[in-house]
């Protein structure tokens, strides 16, 4: 199942020619994770990061710039669970505008206690995971 949010272009994303700046992608695939996650969950961020429930962090993520969008885009962000470990997952994420993939990443996250310490990842968390 692909979960996905719209996203608008403002001027604060771009460079001076009003072509969205590189950064500003990884910005965008960070939100819609953290959408993704609420959703996945069914609770709010802030409930979410208890002592109890597992920080996700970028331990690997591979960016392709495909093509640039541009000030007020309209555009789409997409996040496709791929894959479990003990402790980490992998998803893929689209930036779109229209159908076009504009920008397309692939990330690992991992799992960690509040205090940095690799975490296996909690079992009602892998549960939801398998129902997606």
């Amino acid at each position: 199942m692909t979960f996905s949010i719209p996203c608008r272009v403002y001027y604060e994303d771009t460079d001076a020619g009003g072509v969205v700046y590189y950064a500003s992608y990884l910005r965008f695939a960070e939100r819609a994770r953290t959408e993704w996650v609420r959703s996945l969950m069914g609770r709010d961020t802030g409930e979410l990061w208890t002592k109890e429930d597992p920080l996700f962090v970028v331990r690997h993520i591979e960016v392709d710039y495909k093509a640039p969008a541009r000030l007020d885009n309209s555009l789409t962000v997409t996040t496709e669970f791929l894959s479990i470990g003990g402790a980490s997952l992998d998803l893929a994420q689209n930036i779109k505008r229209d159908e076009e993939v504009l920008v397309a990443i692939k990330v690992t996250l991992v799992s960690t206690t509040h205090d940095g310490k690799v975490l296996r990842i909690p079992p009602e968390w892998r549960q939801k995971l398998a129902a997606v």
